[in-house]
C-alpha cells in the first residue's frame, strides 16, 4: 500500500515566508530557530534515522512540521516537542490528525543537566500505544539545547539506539576530535565513551531560513552498550557511572591551561594535595606534567575512577 504523504511535503523557502506572515510569526534567535529549506537535507536527516515502524522517535524543536511529518512515513510514532506556543499551533495546522504523531508543548529540557520528565513520558506512552520496541532520537535540534540534548539522553536515558541531529559545526568538531587536537575535551570524552560517533555531512547556512552565520553538521551518535558497560563502573551508590565521568570531566577541563597534575589539584571539593595527586598519577605511571587533552578516553576513565 501506498504511504500517504504529509500535509505539507514541500517547505520550500518561499513557502515558508508566506506562512509565516500568515501566522505573523518569525525565527528566534534566542531559541535556535533556523529552519531548512534544502528539502534533500531533510530528506538525509530522516534517512539517517534508518527509520522503520519499530521506532518510537523523539523530535526536539518541531518546528513547522516539515521532518516531523516526513518521519511519519517510517517511524512507527513520532513524538515531537515544540517550546514556542506559535509554531506548536502552526505545526498542528499544518500537520493534521495523525495518530502516529504527538505534538507536545513544553521545553524540551527540565534544567541543562535533566530532560523534561513529561516530555520523556510523552515518548514512552507513544512508543507502548503504537507497539514500537525500540526508541530513537532524530531531529533538526535548535542550536541551543542540543549539546545538552544528546548528552542528557545519554546519561540519564531513556537511552536511545540511536540519535541523529543537526548541530554547529564547531560542536561536530568537538564530538570527534581526537586527543591532541585543539578540539578535544570533555565533550569528545563524554559522547566518544558512551557512543560511535559519525558526521554525516557539512551543511553550509545558504541551506536555512534564516541563514546561522556558521556551518552546521548532521551528526549521528550510536550509543554502545560495551562502552557504557565500562562506564557504568565508575558508579557509586550516590552516582551513576555516566553522571559520576560528566562531572569530573567539567571540573577537569575547567583548568585546561593547566598541565594534569594542576588541574586535579585545581578541582573543587576533592581537597587533593600535590603529593597525593603525584602518587596516584605515578601508580597509573602517567606524568604530571601531561595535559589531560592529550589522553584517550580510556585514560580518562581510569582518572575518574581515580580522583573522580
Amino acid at each position: 500500500m501506498k504511504q500517504q504523504e504529509p500535509p505539507n511535503p514541500r517547505q520550500t523557502l518561499a513557502f515558508l515566508i508566506k506562512l509565516f506572515q500568515k501566522h505573523n510569526l518569525g525565527a528566534k534567535s534566542k531559541l535556535g530557530q533556523n529552519f531548512l529549506i534544502d528539502l534533500n537535507l531533510v530528506d538525509l536527516v530522516a534517512r539517517s534515522g534508518d527509520l522503520s515502524p519499530e521506532d518510537a522517535v523523539l523530535e526536539v524543536g518541531t518546528g513547522t512540521g516539515s521532518l516531523t511529518g516526513r518521519m511519519a512515513l517510517e517511524a512507527g510514532s513520532v513524538t515531537s516537542v515544540e517550546i514556542d506556543p506559535g509554531f506548536a499551533r502552526m505545526a498542528r495546522e499544518l500537520l493534521g490528525a495523525n495518530p502516529k504523531v504527538r505534538l507536545v508543548e513544553s521545553d524540551a529540557l527540565l534544567n541543562k543537566n535533566t530532560m523534561e520528565p513529561t516530555v520523556l513520558a510523552a515518548w514512552r506512552e507513544m512508543a507502548a500505544k503504537t507497539g514500537c520496541t525500540r526508541l530513537k532520537m532524530v531531529a533538526n535540534l535548535p542550536y541551543s539545547v542540543a549539546v545538552p540534548v544528546l548528552t542528557n539522553l545519554l546519561i540519564e536515558g531513556p537511552v536511545p539506539v540511536r540519535m541523529v541531529g543537526m548541530v554547529q559545526w564547531e560542536i561536530a568538531e568537538r564530538m570527534m576530535a581526537t586527543p591532541g587536537h585543539k578540539q578535544f575535551g570533555s565533550l569528545a570524552v563524554l559522547i566518544q565513551a558512551l557512543s560511535k560517533v559519525t558526521v554525516i555531512r557539512r551543511i553550509p547556512p545558504r541551506s536555512f531560513f534564516p541563514a546561522p552565520k556558521v556551518d552546521s553538521a548532521i551528526v549521528q551518535l550510536d550509543p554502545d552498550p560495551a562502552m557504557r558497560a565500562e562506564v557504568d563502573k565508575l558508579a557509586t551508590e550516590k552516582v551513576g557511572g555516566p553522571r559520576r565521568l560528566r562531572d569530573f570531566l567539567r571540573d577537569l577541563y575547567c583548568h585546561r591551561r593547566k598541565n594534569l597534575r594542576g588541574g586535579l589539584v585545581a578541582m573543587q571539593g576533592r581537597d587533593l594535595t600535590k603529593k597525593v595527586v603525584d602518587e596516584r598519577l605515578a601508580a597509573m605511571a602517567l606524568p604530571g606534567e601531561i595535559r589531560a587533552e592529550a589522553l584517550d578516553v580510556a585514560t580518562h576513565l581510569r582518572l575518574c575512577a581515580a580522583f573522580g
